[in-house]
């Protein structure tokens, strides 16, 4: 593994297009949840409800949560999945632009489901639509956030290869 894809060393914060930096600007904390389809290892991206980008299910902390807790409870809501702390492991912790809010910086800890998934959940809550992502050639896909474009699923990919 790379020393620019170590999930455990976050990269300086991105600059926002602005030129701002996360101090100038409101930063959101989220947790994402990268799952893979057994059959054939893409990774499972959804898109909310009013919104045009992909990203991996999860959302924002609820107060005294951990990134993980946040992680399985979201999970949970989004896809009807249930997922144990055992079954998660750390990606990455990085900070990017907001996919879905203009200005707006995200701190962002990501992890992955040691257990791949053998049937295409069901959206709920805000989740409006699902698209599976295969690893190669994510960085051409324009309507992926930031986060899971640049940063998480490039580590994913090298971590499998």
């Amino acid at each position: 593994m790379s020393a620019s894809h170590d999930p455990r060393q976050a990269p300086v914060p991105s600059s926002s297009p602005s030129g701002n930096d996360d101090a100038a600007r409101p930063v959101i904390k989220v947790t994402g949840v990268v799952l893979r389809r057994a059959s054939d290892g893409c990774v499972l991206t959804v898109r909310k409800r009013g919104t045009s980008m992909f990203m991996f299910p999860g959302g924002k902390p609820e107060a005294g949560e951990t990134p993980e807790e946040t992680g399985i409870r979201e999970v949970r809501e989004e896809l009807g999945i249930e997922l144990s702390a055992a079954e998660l492991e750390p990606v990455g912790e990085w900070h990017s632009d907001a996919a879905n809010e203009p200005g707006h910086g995200l701190h962002s800890h990501v992890f992955i489901s040691t257990v791949a998934l053998t049937q295409t959940p069901v959206p709920a809550a805000e989740i409006e639509e699902l698209r599976w992502q295969p690893l190669d050639d994510m960085e051409d896909v324009e309507d992926l956030a930031p986060l899971a474009r640049w940063y998480a699923l490039p580590t994913v990919r090298g971590t499998q290869s």
